[in-house]
């Protein structure tokens, strides 16, 4: 069963439950998808490696594979545009394991209903205990059910994004080389 912060409407969920199997065959996870209609019809799939760190290929990868399954399916009635992408760096919190992984970080959280007068909580991630999850707010620290979630991301900080950078080194993601060359090329010009 997929959960409301992945996939929030009925037709989001029946998506989710086409496009799920395809994505993690492939050996990731799907982040949320979103059947967004304005002028036009947009499906937003979101994607991202167990261990983080998707690239632009593998968000092509997927692309093409999800497509040809909803090809098949036909689950969207109208004419509609495919966009996979990676979460970000602020991104979604859509599963339980997100809040155990980000703890520490910031974020924002919103719930279907008022709790202690208020829907909107931000304050820093303190980890999971059970099916809730923790947050460090101004009160002190408090326990959200996971099932009370309607939105849920971190804050885009400078510690955070020191953090996502690090992984991305750690992993090999980000060559540090490749800064060098621009530097050198940058400081040639530097004469004239």
């Amino acid at each position: 069963m997929t959960n409301d912060l992945i996939a929030k409407a009925a037709i989001d969920r029946r998506l989710a439950e086409i496009i799920t199997p395809v994505i993690e065959d492939m050996g990731f996870e799907l982040v949320r998808v979103r059947l967004m209609s304005a002028k036009s019809t947009t499906l937003q799939v979101m994607a991202d490696k167990p261990d983080g760190g998707i690239e632009v290929d593998d968000c092509a990868r997927i692309s093409t594979a999800i497509g040809t399954v909803l090809d098949v399916e036909d689950p969207i009635l109208d004419e509609y545009s495919l966009e996979v992408s990676s979460p970000g760096i602020d991104r979604p919190l859509t599963r339980l394991k997100d809040f155990e992984a980000f703890e520490g970080y910031e974020a924002k959280i919103e719930t279907s209903d008022l709790i202690d007068g208020r829907r909107r909580f931000k304050g820093e991630l303190a980890g999971v205990e059970g099916d809730e999850v923790l947050i460090n707010v101004e009160e002190g620290t408090i326990g959200l059910k996971f099932e009370w979630l309607t939105d849920a991301k971190l804050v885009l900080t400078d510690d955070l994004i020191k953090e996502m950078l690090r992984q991305r080194k750690a992993s090999g993601a980000i060559d540090e080389t490749e800064f060098d060359d621009i530097e050198e090329e940058s400081s040639e010009g530097d004469d004239a």
